[in-house]
């Protein structure tokens, strides 16, 4: 598949789980794609940018290592990603990068994700957390921030600042969540 017809088969691919895992299959076959998913993905001017992050998702959540060799590409990609659609999955990726790579079984995970792809991931999850997004990248950033703090001694502190700030005005999934992650620090 070249670069031109991926972006004709985006074009077919909805929101049902169904139709992207199509779509995640037909890249599992051809792995060299990986690289231009993520580039039209952070591509906010074409609307099938939120596509190719949907299927990236359930590429990935298939098989996390299948973004292991293009890591590079995708912590700097995260910064560029601006469209609330496309944001969501990213922020999910990078939640089961970290929970991977923090879990028992990360020996792959510990020499693919350096210090520099942590500290990009915890700058993008902040900018998630207090950035006008909706209630999933938000939550998905406090997981990976969570955990990310760590070994990242300043990130638990501003966390904590961050989730008491912008409490009350936080819908009740974001309160819940926010409560949840709190009392998660305060055994940390």
């Amino acid at each position: 598949m070249t670069n031109e017809e991926l972006c004709q088969a985006l074009n077919y691919v909805n929101a049902t789980r169904e139709n992207r895992c199509k779509m995640a299959n037909k890249i599992e076959e051809n792995l060299p794609l990986i690289p231009i998913l993520i580039a039209i993905s952070k591509d906010n001017k074409d609307p099938i940018s939120c596509k190719a992050s949907w299927v990236l998702e359930s590429l990935v959540k298939k098989k996390l290592e299948f973004i292991f060799p293009h890591i590079d590409v995708f912590t700097r990609s995260l910064s560029s990603v601006t469209l609330e659609s496309s944001i969501r999955p990213a922020s999910k990726i990078c939640s089961l990068l970290v929970e991977y790579h923090y879990s028992n079984k990360t020996s792959l995970s510990k020499k693919v994700l350096t210090k520099k792809h942590l500290n990009t991931i915890a700058e993008a999850a902040f900018d998630w957390l207090i950035g006008n997004h909706k209630v999933a990248p938000k939550a998905y950033s406090m997981t990976t921030l969570l955990l990310l703090g760590k070994n990242i001694t300043w990130i638990h502190p501003e966390l904590q600042v961050i989730l008491k700030q912008n409490y009350e005005n936080g819908s009740a999934a974001y309160k819940a969540r926010a409560r949840m992650t709190l009392k998660a620090l305060k055994k940390s």
